[in-house]
């Protein structure tokens, strides 16, 4: 779709800086703006649109709308179910309007960025270009599975590891690969996580898709080491599995039957899933204890644990990409981000940042002082067959 061919809905309450926004759509060559006074108004031509199968693609909507203000439109919009991406603008400082941004995110609102007061043309024109470009990574919609269809999809070997490299910031030297389970469905192709996870947690069954994983992720790494690659392998672990009485006995075959050492094994859990509970803890105590590294990862979406971190045996600290993205432009952000670099620093631990999708997001990551970075600027999830190939040209890069 083309910018002429949207539907913008333009929110905003003085009459002056509704024609100056106005001016500057007409000069991108928005073909159809709805205009509304105050949020009331703006709310009925959402749903009027709506009812007329001409949706509103963008809604630029004033945080400070008489009536119902901006912030209880977003709500609305959230609640309905909207897929109009959605501008905030206001002549609040950036801390309130990255908050108002957080918020609409929190209600499922579809939002492209704000706009605080004089109004840039240009940064106007790239907010509207993100919700006509799909998002770096952005996956069409997928079919999601019930257990016993992914349960027959793994028993037939459908399911494989995808790896994604992490690079040191300071060097651009590859120092490890992180793995992303992929089901290569005969009919659907290629399919995310998104797919097929729901399934196995709601039957309690997460532990059939790590063990798998887990055994060929091993398998590769294998494959690298053969290669002349000797790089480590991080493996996403549910709890649930590590809690199995036999999980370090199948471990030990495992990685007998590869001939890898533990050291170049790093499980990874989300910073929710980690207790200090102490028969979690001596689990984890034993997988630090043979070598295996150990990573905390999304680290910021939960309740941050200050304790949490000073008792659990991890090697490094993933930093979330909510944090990640878009830092280098929202103080906020940037902010929080740099809270989180420096604590991993003063807790003697190397830092990761987790979807790194622009040269900005590089770039302001390697000021800032972070270890690792991923993100689809480097390089997407791919096979390990296909990854000496990618290497070589990394190395060139370079």
């Amino acid at each position: 779709m083309a910018l002429e061919d949207l539907h913008f809905l333009l929110a905003e309450g003085d009459a002056h800086l509704r024609r100056s926004v106005l001016g500057m759509l007409t000069q991108l060559g928005a073909g159809r703006v709805t205009e509304a006074a105050d949020g009331a108004a703006a709310l009925a031509a959402f749903y009027a649109a709506d009812e007329q199968a001409q949706s509103v693609d963008i809604g630029l909507i004033d945080l400070a709308l008489p009536g119902m203000d901006g912030l209880e439109l977003v709500r609305h919009l959230g609640e309905g179910g909207s897929k109009a991406g959605v501008i905030l603008m206001g002549a609040q400082t950036s801390a309130v309007l990255f908050s108002a941004e957080t918020m609409a995110q929190a209600y499922g609102v579809k939002v492209l960025g704000t706009l605080g007061y004089p109004v840039n043309v240009n940064r106007l024109e790239a907010l509207i270009e993100q919700h006509l470009q799909p998002l770096p990574g952005a996956q069409p919609a997928r079919r999601v599975f019930a257990f016993a269809e992914v349960e027959a999809g793994l028993a037939a070997g459908e399911f494989a590891p995808f790896f994604q490299p992490k690079i040191e910031l300071e060097t651009g030297q590859i120092k490890g690969l992180e793995m992303f389970a992929r089901w290569i469905h005969p009919h659907y192709g290629e399919l995310a996580p998104a797919s097929f996870i729901d399934a196995l947690e709601g039957c309690g069954r997460v532990d059939l898709l790590d063990w798998s994983m887990i055994s060929a992720s091993v398998a590769a790494c294998r494959f690298l080491h053969d290669a002349g690659i000797p790089l480590s392998i991080s493996i996403n672990l549910a709890p649930t599995t590590l809690a199995q009485p036999s999980f370090m006995a199948q471990m030990d075959a495992i990685l007998d039957e590869h001939r890898i050492l533990p050291d170049y094994i790093t499980f990874e859990m989300t910073e929710s899933a980690v207790s200090t509970d102490p028969y979690f803890l001596e689990r984890l105590l034993r997988l630090r204890m043979r070598g295996f590294g150990l990573a905390i990862d999304d680290y910021g979406t939960a309740s941050s644990n200050l304790q949490l971190l000073a008792r659990v045996p991890f090697s490094e600290l993933k930093i979330d990409r909510s944090f990640v993205d878009g830092a280098s432009r929202r103080h906020a952000l940037g902010t929080v981000l740099a809270s989180c670099l420096s604590l991993a620093r003063s807790l003697d631990r190397p830092s990761v940042a987790v979807g790194v999708e622009t040269k900005e997001d590089w770039d302001f990551l390697q000021r800032l002082g972070c270890t690792y970075a991923q993100g689809f600027y480097i390089a997407r999830p791919m096979a390990v067959q296909a990854f000496p190939a990618w290497l070589k040209d990394w190395r060139q890069f370079f």
